[in-house]
């Protein structure tokens, strides 16, 4: 089977991916990030469980301090997007930057290992025809994670495992109880690891973004209300604007530059053309045509048909069927033929 390095959170689903690669007779290393201090899976109480686990399989676990990695390619990133009034998705960049890239050159420069595994749901398949690696969803579409890897390169999916990819999240589960892992009731981890440690995301950007006052206006410029700060909205919130009007009112744009939230109708968030940037083709090469695929713009969202048009810079524009509600600069754009990740970008406008 060969060795494989094995990235552990502390949580039930990794500890299940290391377990199931041993049991299948693999020579496994545990290997845990340490991304920042205070509590939650990412952090002492993680290792802590991760160092349990590679104890009871009796195996090697190594712990890499990746902390000023995480705050200058998450925390910063994060932090400047936010004081920009967009709203940044951390976990693609995250993926990319801190977790499976410097994983896998861990392992290889460290270790003399050339293949990593983690617990996330997806799954990985070679296309033949294309000659590439192709990421694909997990067949357990409530837990698919397909959404957050987009970015990963062919070089990180050539030697990456997904042992859950085909299983559901009770199967995972009941595989920790029957494998007898600590961790089988371990109760389920925030999606953002950041939420996790500061309790919300309102509690993270307090510590690093002062108050700073301003207008919420309608479309017209006319002023509703005061905010405490843009970095507190996203496009298409409705909860929290904390405005009486006869008809619920969604953040429809934030204007940076005039420290100002606008407000109005759910119909003008609504939009049919998205622009992509920092795109990253995955299952197949840069098409240079149009291209037809449903396009996913939130992780928690279904994919909705559309056209993908490749631009000269590289960049992307996306077609909708019909028109969408919050599209939001900073996140996630990412497209699919079935099951099959063709590609992703972060939305521009």
């Amino acid at each position: 089977m060969g060795k494989v390095v094995v990235g552990l959170s502390g949580g039930v689903d990794s500890s299940v991916a290391a377990a199931a690669l041993h049991h299948q007779g693999y020579e496994i290393v545990g290997l845990t990030l340490w991304l920042m201090k205070g509590k939650g899976q990412c952090c002492s109480e993680g290792m802590v469980d991760a160092a349990r686990l590679c104890e009871e399989l009796g195996v090697p676990h190594y712990i890499v301090d990746t902390r000023e990695l995480f705050e200058k390619n998450i925390v910063d990133y994060l932090v400047s997007g936010y004081g920009q009034g967009i709203t940044p998705l951390p976990c693609s960049q995250c993926n990319k930057a801190v977790k499976f890239g410097p994983m896998l050159q861990y392992a290889r420069e460290e270790l003399g290992i050339d293949r990593i595994a983690t617990g996330h749901y997806a799954q990985i398949t070679w296309d033949q025809t294309g000659d590439r690696y192709q990421l694909r969803r997990a067949s357990d579409r409530n837990k698919d994670q397909s959404y957050f890897l987009y970015d990963l390169s062919q070089d990180i999916l050539a030697h990456t495992l997904f042992p859950l990819g085909q299983q559901t999240k009770p199967e995972t589960r009941q595989k920790a109880a029957e494998f007898g892992l600590h961790t089988a009731e371990k109760p389920e981890s925030q999606d953002l690891c950041l939420i996790e440690a500061h309790g919300s995301m309102r509690s993270f950007l307090e510590k690093y973004l002062a108050p700073k006052p301003g207008d919420i206006v309608d479309p017209s410029g006319k002023v509703l209300g005061q905010h405490d700060g843009i970095h507190h909205y996203t496009i298409g919130q409705r909860k929290g604007i904390g405005i009486a009007a006869p008809q619920p009112l969604y953040v429809i744009g934030i204007d940076a530059a005039q420290n100002q939230v606008i407000v109005g109708d759910r119909t003008l968030a609504e939009t049919s053309e998205i622009t992509v940037q920092r795109v990253n083709w995955v299952s197949i090469a840069a098409p240079t045509t149009p291209i037809r695929a449903a396009v996913q713009i939130r992780y928690r969202s279904a994919a909705v048909p559309c056209t993908v048009v490749p631009l000269p810079d590289a960049r992307i524009q996306i077609v909708l069927d019909e028109p969408q509600a919050s599209v939001t600069p900073g996140q996630a754009a990412v497209w699919y033929d079935g099951d099959i990740l063709l590609g992703g970008g972060i939305i521009e406008r």
